[in-house]
């Protein structure tokens, strides 16, 4: 009896001890399959390079401090990572400048003095005005591959001057973000299959000397991957050729353009694909050169199918001095002795070619919608002549549209709207009744007899 009073007497302080010893089971169980990516005590498995920004540890947070008169400074690992999950917490002093997280990313050893130069996709950490967190930046190559123009709405996830949850998804070609819950970026990118993670602080002007960026509670899962459901409704910017993934078919878009064959399209003067003037080779749908002239030699070409209310995607490549374009709401009840009648998004060599000097303001331009409203000049938007852009289009059940270019939104307008029949009314398409109010039509190519190539056509039909 003495043994099993002890026994009772001793219960409470035994389901103390579990009290305080279950949470703490509950968190490894939770936290099975990360890897903590810093102790909180050392940066031991990371190192500096690039700029000269110092890195601290304060309180158990990796502290970088912006420093006047370097470059962009990272602090990377010192071990590649190909598929993984990536959470940290970020917080950023200020509002005037912006940091990043390096993923899959490489080191040129041999710029900025010595101190090497990274380079590759980072995912943006924006507390300006133009709030793109949570983004996709390929740092010192390609630039904006997903601004968050194409996101709009995941804009307010940034929370000021606290710590903001990422997600970073890296898996096969696939690369997706969160920011504090909220599903924000989609690339899919057939580079970068390894590399190592960094933590950047940009460069900054005198007066933000000094300034801090704080990271803490980063971890990373490597093995037995689960990626987390992401929104249908986020645009997905798919970089391989003639692709859609399985994020794409579930949202409802299709092929305009296999890669292979015509199938689909047709010549605006007949039921047939033009004998002439265009080219279907190496995954691309090229316009022939001839004499620069609208529609002269193949003519243009146009989706079998109409449509109303869409979303469009298409990648387009300029030779120099090019001219072509991509119409929509094409009808082919207008009478015309050059290219078919219809809106559109003006592809375009603006430095070389003539009519990027015509019409008003500048309003013929590339990403224009041609000869009625002025495109962005952002210049983050264009790539160079040879290089592949991507332009899309965004047509909602409202009437309004939408332009984009390498997903940097470039115009909007509402068709039928005072303003839009203003302009019309003062543009060369100002003798057609009606002009782009047409309730649907076709998709188009232009044939303008310059060297243009399409690849990537797809579109959604939206109910």
């Amino acid at each position: 009896m003495k043994h099993m009073k002890s026994f009772v007497k001793s219960l409470p302080a035994y389901g103390l001890a579990l009290a305080l010893v279950w949470p703490v089971a509950v968190s490894a169980q939770k936290e099975k399959g990360w890897k903590e990516l810093f102790d909180g005590k050392t940066l031991q498995g990371w190192k500096a390079v690039g700029g000269k920004a110092p890195y601290t540890i304060e309180e158990g947070v990796i502290v970088g401090r912006m420093t006047k008169g370097t470059p962009n400074s990272f602090l990377i690992t010192e071990q590649e990572y190909g598929d993984f999950i990536l959470e940290l917490d970020i917080k950023l002093e200020g509002d005037q400048t912006n940091s990043g997280v390096q993923t899959r990313s490489h080191l040129d050893p041999n710029a900025n003095g010595g101190r090497g130069r990274v380079y590759g996709r980072q995912v943006e950490f924006d507390p300006t005005p133009r709030a793109w967190t949570g983004g996709i930046y390929d740092e010192a190559r390609r630039g904006w591959l997903y601004p968050l123009d194409l996101n709009e709405k995941s804009r307010s996830a940034y929370k000021a001057e606290e710590f903001n949850h990422v997600r970073i998804e890296a898996i096969g070609d696939e690369l997706k973000t969160w920011i504090n819950g909220i599903a924000v970026a989609h690339v899919i990118d057939t580079i970068d299959s390894k590399g190592f993670i960094g933590l950047q602080v940009h460069s900054v002007p005198d007066a933000l000397d000094g300034k801090k960026v704080y990271f803490k509670n980063i971890k990373i899962q490597t093995e037995n991957l689960k990626p987390k459901d992401f929104s249908k409704d986020v645009y997905v910017v798919n970089l391989k050729p003639n692709n859609l993934s399985t994020a794409e078919r579930k949202a409802g878009y299709k092929l305009l353009f296999n890669g292979t064959n015509a199938d689909g399209w047709r010549s605006v003067k007949g039921p047939d694909f033009p004998a002439k003037g265009w080219k279907i080779a190496d995954g691309q749908i090229k316009v022939q050169k001839s004499d620069g002239g609208e529609s002269t030699n193949g003519g243009d070409i146009i989706t079998k199918d109409q449509y109303a209310v869409f979303d469009l995607s298409f990648e387009f490549k300029l030779t120099p001095g090019a001219n072509s374009g991509v119409k929509y709401f094409v009808t082919l009840k207008e009478k015309t002795a050059g290219s078919a009648i219809g809106l559109e998004f003006q592809v375009l060599d603006d430095e070389k070619h003539p009519d990027a000097k015509l019409g008003r303001d500048g309003n013929r331009t590339l990403a224009s919608l041609y000869d009625l409203i002025t495109s962005n000049k952002d210049g983050r938007a264009r790539r160079p002549i040879g290089e592949w852009n991507r332009g899309r289009v965004v047509v909602t059940a409202d009437n309004k549209v939408t332009h984009y270019l390498n997903g940097i939104k470039m115009l909007s307008y509402e068709r039928g709207s005072k303003a839009f029949r203003d302009l019309v009314a003062i543009s060369k398409y100002k003798d057609w009744d009606n002009f782009g109010e047409a309730a649907s039509g076709h998709i188009l190519l232009q044939d303008h007899g310059d060297n243009v190539s399409f690849r990537s056509i797809k579109v959604k039909k939206v109910k």
